[in-house]
């Protein structure tokens, strides 16, 4: 059983000399690398844990590489992709950068080329899910404050100060602090400082 937090090459290419040419370069860098001749046998295999990114050929027989993307994005899988083609022009370069890929390679490929896009690519998918998993983490420590904890956490991120949040809810500034201590230790954060530079940029995107 394939471990899903091992980053995974997976090339899909309806030529096989092709596939594996390029599953032999790959693997010559000590990369793992999965090979698969059609958009519908990746489909059948491919979950959305898996770590790594997708090398694309963007004509290939019943589902092209670009339709392959569409889906991805439809089904919310956020694997980044390089599209590879022998028949590349500017509008499909176009599409398949819009749609989210990382890069758009024209065969015959250079090794070298190839293999920066690939090793760009899994710092990409590796940097995505570290940032993913971090916010999911939060969230769930956030879900442990008790409702005067995430009033107090509102105020603190608004810039009030004990004294000002202490009026706001006609509680003693002594109080106020005893639940911002409880607040950070729920949250694993030391100092006011570290809540506010962990908690600000997120409230402010939402």
């Amino acid at each position: 059983m394939r471990n899903a937090r091992e980053q995974m090459v997976f090339i899909v290419d309806d030529d096989t000399a092709v596939r594996d040419s390029i599953q032999e370069l790959v693997e010559s860098v000590g990369l793992r690398v999965e090979g698969y001749a059609s958009a519908f046998a990746f489909l059948d295999d491919f979950q959305p844990q898996y770590s790594g990114c997708l090398v694309l050929d963007v004509r290939m027989a019943a589902m092209s590489g670009l339709a392959l993307q569409e889906r991805l994005n439809e089904l919310g899988f956020r694997i980044p992709v390089i599209m590879l083609t022998g028949h590349g022009d500017v509008p499909m370069a176009v599409q398949a950068m819009k749609a989210g890929a990382v890069d758009f390679i024209q065969k015959p490929y250079r090794d070298q080329a190839l293999l920066d896009s690939i090793n760009a690519a899994l710092v990409l998918d590796a940097t995505a899910r570290h940032l993913s998993n971090a916010a999911e983490s939060l969230e769930h420590q956030l879900a442990t404050l008790t409702e005067r904890e995430r009033e107090v956490l509102n105020q603190t991120l608004t810039g009030s100060t004990s004294k000002e949040i202490a009026r706001e809810l006609s509680v003693s500034p002594r109080t106020v602090e005893a639940h911002r201590q409880n607040l950070l230790r729920k949250l694993g954060i030391g100092t006011v400082k570290e809540l506010m530079l962990h908690l600000v940029p997120r409230e402010r995107s939402r």
